[in-house]
């Protein structure tokens, strides 16, 4: 059975490393691209995108594509909206993982807000040490204020965006350890931390911290990322593909692509 699977998350990567040399299956793995030097994976891989849900359609039935499994980060909504699309147009199945959310705890300071712009609002006027938990496109919003010295952690340096004037970036890749986001706060004399909600283990060493220190977090609400038949984890994720391959079949045809 043929199965494209949409990554770039831990999840994906755990399905990836379960299934190569699996003869069952024959995976594909997609990337955006938006990371210059993604970790190497087990399958093959190609990447960019695929020219939105009608290109994704095409793609999935040129390929023999039985399933599409939607392993992409929580707010990547708008790759989730094209694969339910283009699933919905070729018969093809999704299964999508669908990652809990992080729950305040006691003892968080949450601000929560819907966007990278409403974060530089919540940030206030006066100037703060921040620690920005975010992605490469959400930085623009806040070159509108240069009155704050940031810390951006992030894969590959920021480029191509427009960035606040005061800004250092640390390179590292995750998951990270509740230590060394405790003496990263300490260090930068961090006093508040905008992040995404983004769930799972491999980054909520710095909540943690966060909360510990008292220092208040800047949490983006997650969008709303359509799904498939919903999966909780890669090893689910592995078993419903199993499940689809006993049942096999070949996907319809394009439906008004």
């Amino acid at each position: 059975m043929r199965v494209l699977l949409l990554g770039g998350t831990t999840e994906a990567s755990q399905i990836a490393k379960r299934l190569a040399g699996d003869d069952r299956l024959a995976v594909t793995l997609s990337l955006a691209g938006r990371t210059e030097t993604p970790a190497a994976q087990p399958l093959p891989t190609r990447i960019g995108g695929f020219g939105g849900w009608e290109g994704l359609a095409r793609w999935i039935e040129a390929n023999g594509i039985a399933a599409v499994l939607d392993a992409t980060h929580p707010y990547a909504a708008r790759i989730s909206a094209n694969a339910k699309r283009a699933t919905e147009a070729t018969g093809a199945r999704m299964g999508s993982i669908v990652r809990p959310p992080w729950q305040r705890q006691s003892g968080d300071v949450w601000i929560e807000v819907d966007s990278a712009e409403a974060a530089v609002d919540a940030l206030g006027p006066g100037p703060q040490n921040v620690f920005l938990a975010l992605g490469r496109l959400e930085l623009a919003a806040f070159a509108r204020a240069p009155q704050h010295n940031y810390v951006v952690r992030s894969v590959d340096r920021p480029k191509g965006v427009p960035l606040p004037p005061r800004i250092r970036s640390i390179l590292a890749r995750g998951p990270f350890e509740i230590g060394s986001e405790r003496m990263l706060l300490d260090s930068e004399r961090i006093s508040v931390v905008v992040s995404k909600n983004s769930g799972g283990a491999a980054t909520y060493a710095k909540i943690a911290a966060a909360r510990e220190r008292g220092i208040p977090v800047v949490m983006i609400r997650r969008p709303v990322k359509p799904a498939g038949d919903p999966l909780a984890s890669a090893e689910e994720a592995i078993l419903w593909l199993h499940s689809l391959r006993v049942h096999e079949r070949a996907p319809g045809s394009l439906r008004g692509v």
